[in-house]
């Protein structure tokens, strides 16, 4: 039974299924959450190991090749990067995206339980997490107030902002940068110890054996049960003062007498800055499955909830990347409704009929709304990636319905009556309407299978897609006709033909015609297009076009939070005098906001300071890259630092990687390279991570004299440790308040830091009673390697280049010519890790996605036709599409980067589309009507053309938004795609219409041979249409 005949007959229960259709994809758009991307979950485990005051070299010797060599020998492991700093090993294992999260994450755990016992006795648990891509800040506010000082405003961070945040659903975690921290601090004087033979360790463990509470057991008195308790605690630093302490070898001393006690704060390591006044920030995070836009808003009012609460407290928006998703979002909405507006605007120019007019644009809403069902159903948001997919089908939807409203009304012009003409009409056209749909979808659809990272992204695409165009098609087959029955008028008088009509034909004919010119001139044409991709710049994804940006400064090793703040500060007014720029919120040693999720934390130094800034709205200023430009050039002159500009995103940075077994050599070939890179012009700065040396002081112990007195290495590293920065936190005592504990840090007056001479008089426990430190030992300046990077168990060295606008295909050529990187030492070998190889992955799982697309239009076409060859001629329309899709990209300066080979998969569908339109009607007209093939082929292309034009025109409306960049959203990612659809559909249409009824005849020709040929094999006469 025709779906489409008895949705005319009955036209209620259509009716009503729309209506319900309708109904349930409002309350499934509804209930979808607005993000920026898909929340992926990536099998990235790391593993953080922290031993205080171990430099890298020991740490990576110690710690990081036994736990690399355990996690190693795990399943499904892709690869491991290790990151070895001052007092801390970060060990990030990435796993295959086939294997699950928590799976990894077990094994991750169980490798690392294996070689616990091996590892140092004083190194701390290790810190077993996995990477959470939408644990990254969202929105970041400073907080300052008249009546609070930075100790009083840090603990209201921590305490009221963080318990009201995190009551917010959504809000995933708040972090508290810079501001102090509390701490009660016990200043020995180095005299009076040495005077009295007590070390700095010896008073810390006494403290924390006196300043405790302890459980006591229990006693049975009066017939009831009551715990005891020891409690030795007292409540304020002057009770502390007070402390009498037994020392190691029998005598006492008043804590007061040796040191001075203070209620005070910690040595600041970090620092918030914002336009240069120091302030008070903190950082929300969203939590997994929220949504960036409702978590924003949700803060915002709990804030303001907190500001009636405490008046006279200013909270300010130091950055805020929930705008851009809510720009994205609305940007997006605009446009579907811009496109949809002028593909319907197409539709009555053609037919200059408003009930016509109606019938087809009622299409547009009625295929988009029961797709969000789906979307919803399994389990997609609204994101970049959906909306993207919507936006690119707006001008696919309308297709289906305006070829059914146009045959409707060819027939209505034959002077048939609405509804016979909307049953014949329907009839006629079914299967190149569902033959066109399904071979959008069996476009699409492998997209969503792709493999990777980027098949991660499309799933959402691929399946949002493929929904979309599926109800379109039910739209055109269930409603538009049964519309059309009920609401065309007939049509009374003549109609002239459009005076193109003629002209095509004419060259329509000449073509079939001189049908081998037409197939040298096609296949020149063809070649011709393949000719224009080493034109075309690549890349992988294009730079985006935000109003934030951020610099990083980098300090060589050991510079204190004094220096890095006068740097930062000299960079910032640098900055803030660019035009453009609206404010400049700075962090030093903490803060996470716009980091690279997979760089680890490694950013907690206090060398290293990050300024986020915010640019004017994005109508009001150039380009963000020309910003950076003049940004970079601003720093330029700034001594003594290393900067890097841009927020470190896709399509901002090239990594280029060497690794080797043998520091020396990789040393060598790293300082050749990089002398060698910066001979490429127009790269931004370019940082390596292998001249990083810091100084050191080294302790060498004479060992005959420590033996003799009875000294122990290890008993000299635990004096000079709790003497210069107090004990380990997990082994201070503390101070109990109502709320919270304060540490006690016990080490020497700050300025014994300065003097080693100070240092060498520092009592050491031996077996004979204490000795001066300088008996036993002497102190030394000496130098290390600052930070050590690991690469797959191999030592490495990263150059993160700045791509400063420069596609990233073409910089990494650039790199390979080199001739220190033609000639690496032996032991030393490139690697490409980062975005470098995401892109080969992308490239590969497209190439692999666009052939499964083909291979699948070609079964679905055989299925239709019935037919092997036929489908042929109508696949010829592929290569035609390429060529436009290049120029198109040429001529407006987009790269060839994952959005244009989105836009040639979708290419490939609407190409097709043009041709099946042609193909089917002529193997109707032969079959039905007897004509001959030259006459069917000619009445194709007359009643057939008209469709496929306005097709064309609808769908190039449709896009052009979006290729213009139109509206609030950010249209670097879509408007290369829109770029190469148009300009793929303008030739791909010109062309088909010409190009394809002489392959049709090639193809036909072809048929008979074979016809022939089995004929003559096989014997017996098969059935085959002799042509006419």
């Amino acid at each position: 039974m025709n779906v489409s005949t008895w949705s005319i007959k009955n036209p209620i229960p259509a009716l009503m299924l729309f209506v319900l259709l309708t109904f349930g994809g409002l309350i499934a758009f509804n209930a979808m959450k607005v993000q920026n991307f898909p929340d992926m979950d990536l099998p990235t485990i790391s593993v953080t190991v922290s031993l205080p005051g171990a430099s890298p070299t020991q740490l990576e010797n110690d710690v990081a090749r036994k736990v690399e060599n355990s996690i190693a020998t795990l399943q499904g492991l892709k690869h491991i990067y290790t990151k070895v700093q001052d007092g801390g090993a970060t060990i990030t294992a990435e796993f295959r995206l086939e294997k699950p999260t928590q799976e990894a994450l077990d094994d991750v755990r169980s490798a690392v339980a294996r070689v616990r016992a091996d590892l140092p006795g004083d190194v701390r648990d290790p810190i077993i997490t996995k990477m959470d891509l939408a644990a990254q800040p969202v929105l970041a506010f400073t907080v300052a107030s008249p009546r609070m000082d930075d100790k009083a405003l840090s603990w209201f961070v921590d305490n009221d902002v963080a318990k009201k945040l995190l009551t917010v659903p959504g809000v995933g975690a708040v972090n508290r940068v810079g501001g102090v921290d509390r701490q009660v601090h016990v200043a020995l004087d180095p005299l009076k110890l040495q005077a009295l033979g007590a070390t700095a360790a010896d008073v810390s463990r006494q403290l924390r054996l006196v300043q405790t509470e302890s459980a006591g057991g229990r006693t049975d008195l009066g017939g009831s049960e009551q715990p005891v308790r020891t409690l030795a605690t007292v409540q304020t630093a002057q009770e502390l003062a007070g402390l009498t302490l037994a020392l190691s070898d029998g005598r006492h001393l008043r804590l007061d007498q040796v040191a001075t006690v203070t209620d005070t704060i910690a040595e600041p390591r970090a620092l918030a800055l914002l336009n240069g006044k120091p302030v008070v920030g903190f950082e929300v995070a969203r939590s997994k499955g929220a949504s960036e836009v409702e978590v924003g808003a949700a803060v915002k009012v709990a804030l303001a909830e907190l500001r009636a609460a405490h008046p006279g407290l200013e909270v300010t928006e130091a950055f805020n990347f929930v705008q851009p998703v809510q720009e994205e979002y609305d940007g997006s909405m605009h446009l579907l409704y811009e496109g949809a507006l002028l593909a319907v605007v197409v539709v009555w120019l053609f037919l200059r009929d408003w009930r016509a007019t109606f019938v087809s644009a009622v299409a547009l809403p009625l295929s988009v709304i029961p797709a969000f069902i789906g979307m919803q159903w399994l389990g997609f948001s609204i994101n970049g990636i959906t909306l993207l997919a919507l936006s690119l089908v707006v001008g696919i939807l309308v297709d289906d319905a305006i070829v059914e409203v146009e045959n409707i009304v060819r027939h209505l012009r034959m002077g048939k009556t609405p509804y016979q003409a909307a049953m014949e009409a329907a009839d006629e056209i079914g299967l190149a309407v569902v033959a066109t749909t399904f071979t959008l979808i069996a476009v699409f659809l492998p997209t969503a299978f792709m493999s990777g990272i980027a098949g991660k992204f499309f799933k959402q695409f691929g399946w949002t897609a493929s929904l979309a165009v599926f109800a379109s098609l039910v739209v055109a087959r269930v409603l538009t006709p049964m519309m059309a029955a009920y609401i065309l008028k007939p049509i009374v008088g003549t109609h002239d033909e459009p005076r193109w009509m003629g002209t095509y034909l004419r060259w329509a004919a000449w073509c079939i015609k001189h049908r081998w010119i037409t197939f040298a001139a096609t296949i020149a044409f063809f070649v011709g297009s393949l000719a224009l991709i080493p034109l075309l710049p690549t890349g992988f994804i294009p730079p985006d076009d935000n109003s934030q940006t951020q610099v990083y400064l980098e300090l060589p090793p050991g510079a204190t939070l004094a220096q890095t703040r006068g740097v930062a500060e000299d960079a910032r007014q640098r900055v803030a005098a660019v035009a453009h720029v609206k404010s400049v919120y700075t962090t030093i040693g903490g803060g996470s906001a716009g980091s690279d999720p997979f760089a680890g934390g490694s950013n907690a130094e206090t060398r290293k300071a990050t300024l986020t800034i915010t640019l004017d709205a994005r109508g009001e200023r150039p380009r963000k890259q020309g910003i950076e430009a003049d940004i970079r050039t601003a720093l330029e002159t700034l001594p003594g630092v290393r900067t890097k500009v841009g927020l470190g995103g896709s399509g901002e940075k090239y990594v280029l990687v060497l690794t080797g077994d043998d520091p020396q050599a990789l040393q060598t070939a790293a300082l050749a390279v990089e002398k060698d890179l910066r001979t490429i012009p127009g790269l931004g700065s370019i940082s390596s991570t292998a001249s990083l040396v810091r100084s050191e002081i080294a302790v060498r112990p004479d060992f005959a004299r420590a033996a003799d007195l009875g000294v122990t290495s290890s008993a000299i590293a635990e004096t000079l440790r709790i003497a210069t920065v107090g004990d380990y936190d997990t082994a201070l005592p503390k101070l109990n308040l109502a709320s919270r504990q304060v540490p006690i840090v016990v080490k020497l007056q700050d300025d014994a830091r300065k003097d080693l001479s100070v240092l060498e008089r520092l009592p050491v426990p031996g077996a004979k009673g204490p000795v001066l430190l300088g008996q036993v030992a002497t102190l030394e300046f000496s130098g290390g390697p600052a930070v050590v990077d690991r690469y797959d168990r191999a030592r490495n060295v990263n150059f993160e280049i700045e791509l400063s606008g420069q596609p990233l295909g073409d910089v990494t050529q650039a790199v390979a010519a080199l001739p220190s990187v033609q000639n690496l030492p032996p032991g030393v070998r490139q690697i490409t890790i980062g975005d470098a190889e995401m892109m080969d992955e992308l490239f590969t799982s497209f190439g692999l996605a666009m052939l499964t697309g083909v291979l699948c239009i070609y079964i679905v076409l055989v299925l239709l036709f019935k037919d092997f060859l036929h489908p042929v001629t109508i696949l010829a329309a592929l290569p035609l599409s390429l060529g436009g899709a290049f120029v198109g990209l040429l001529i407006a300066q987009k790269s060839f980067s994952m959005p244009s080979l989105i836009g040639l998969i979708m290419l490939m569908g609407i190409a097709t589309k043009n041709s099946i339109l042609l193909v089917e009607y002529a193997i109707l007209a032969r079959r039905e009507q007897g004509m001959t093939r030259f006459e069917a082929l000619m009445d194709a292309c007359h009643k057939r053309a008209r469709p496929i034009i306005m097709t064309t025109l609808a769908m190039g409306a449709g896009m052009m938004p979006i290729a213009l960049g139109l509206g609030a959203a950010d249209g670097s990612f879509r408007s290369p795609m829109a770029v190469a659809v148009i300009g793929g559909l303008i030739t791909s249409t010109f062309l088909s219409l010409l190009v394809i009824p002489a392959v049709f005849t090639g193809v036909d020709d072809l048929g008979l041979k074979f016809g022939k040929l089995w004929r003559r094999v096989t014997g017996g006469s098969a059935h085959t249409p002799a042509a006419r």
